[in-house]
């Protein structure tokens, strides 16, 4: 199938309209794109300062923690200043919108920065995770609170584990239960949009042609060609901050 790529001053925004006012169930999939739009360096963005020398894939396993725990604690508490200092753009409020006005709507995101939540997102399924929450190294469980001391990263309260961003590392599964909910809301939907996202990181990359095979209208917004782009129902070339307001603003 070869998607339409165009402008929705063009004709086939019809279809795409039609489609998006009779759609049921919406599942959502984003990923750095739609961060990059408020600011968030994409993963493998060169890093700057101190952080120029090391590679961003050498302080994401759980065995650069345990040789250099103290070195990855400083480096994700770099990264999440850096959230803390962006917000949400128009297309994560775009989003918002969406999940108004469809009764039954899931959004999968490859991002860690909690950015849909703050823009006001319920539905949000996080499948590598969120940079600004913290777990127990040994036990993988959440740690809200714990004592400041010298030592660099923290202890678990409970066990005396070192903490760790709860985030999913190079060489860790997902959470079999949040896959199962990704993977049940791109079976079921009507209507797929994948966004911002490369299409390229697996399991999250399956997720749009999931939704393909079982039947769905499979939407990408993306400014670049990606693996999914010729065999998405409609591909719309452009940042999600102009295209999603664009298709609300079209839909009213």
């Amino acid at each position: 199938m070869t998607p339409l790529m165009n402008s929705f001053a063009d004709g086939f925004s019809v279809k795409l309209l039609e489609v998006l006012r009779n759609a049921w169930k919406l599942a959502v999939l984003t990923g750095s794109g739609i961060s990059a739009e408020s600011g968030v360096p994409t993963f493998r963005d060169a890093q700057t300062g101190l952080w120029s020398k090391f590679r961003p894939e050498d302080l994401a396993t759980p065995e650069a923690f345990q040789r250099n725990p103290k070195l990855l604690w400083e480096w994700y508490a770099w990264r999440r200043e850096l959230v803390s200092q962006a917000q949400p753009n128009a297309g994560h409020r775009a989003l918002v919108e969406l999940e108004r006005r469809v009764p039954q709507f899931s959004l999968i995101t490859q991002n860690v920065d909690g950015l849909h939540q703050r823009a006001g997102s319920r539905t949000v399924i996080e499948l590598h995770g969120n940079i600004t929450r913290t777990k127990c190294f040994e036990e993988d469980v959440l740690v809200e609170k714990w004592t400041e001391t010298v030592e660099t990263p923290p202890r678990c309260p409970r066990c005396g584990g070192r903490l760790r961003p709860d985030v999913v590392w190079f060489g860790e599964a997902l959470s079999p239960d949040v896959l199962e909910r990704a993977l049940t809301a791109s079976q079921s939907c009507d209507l797929f949009f994948s966004i911002g996202t490369s299409t390229l990181v697996h399991p999250a990359a399956s997720l749009p042609f999931e939704a393909l095979q079982h039947g769905a209208t499979v939407v990408e917004i993306n400014p670049d060609e990606t693996p999914l782009t010729s065999r998405a129902t409609f591909a719309l070339r452009g940042p999600s901050g102009v295209i999603l307001p664009e298709i609300l603003r079209t839909l009213t």
